[in-house]
């Protein structure tokens, strides 16, 4: 599937980016509007602060927040895992 190109304003910026599906293009909008909102949230905490120095925050909580989700789903992983293993072991026995 060919690439899509689109611009996503940032701050009032517009910034071309390519979305290679549909879904990716609704993705990349909707963290542009979450970008903007803490951006937005940022501008008011810290009016003096430059621009790109709250990008930099919004890049870092955002990475933060990606890791958080990794750690969870990791969690979740696992205890499938050993749901899974626990299934198997009471089948096993139920066989016998």
């Amino acid at each position: 599937m060919a690439e899509q190109r689109i611009n996503l304003v940032i701050s009032g910026r517009e910034y071309p980016l390519e979305a290679e599906s549909p879904e990716m293009e609704r993705l990349m909008r909707l963290a542009a509007g979450d970008v903007n909102r803490m951006l937005e949230k940022f501008n008011e905490q810290f009016p003096t602060t430059p621009f790109e120095d709250k990008l930099v925050f919004v890049a870092i909580r955002e990475a933060a927040g990606k890791l958080l989700s990794q750690g969870k789903l990791q969690s979740l992983v696992d205890e499938a895992d050993s749901l899974k293993q626990d299934l198997a072991a009471y089948l096993d026995g139920e066989e016998k």
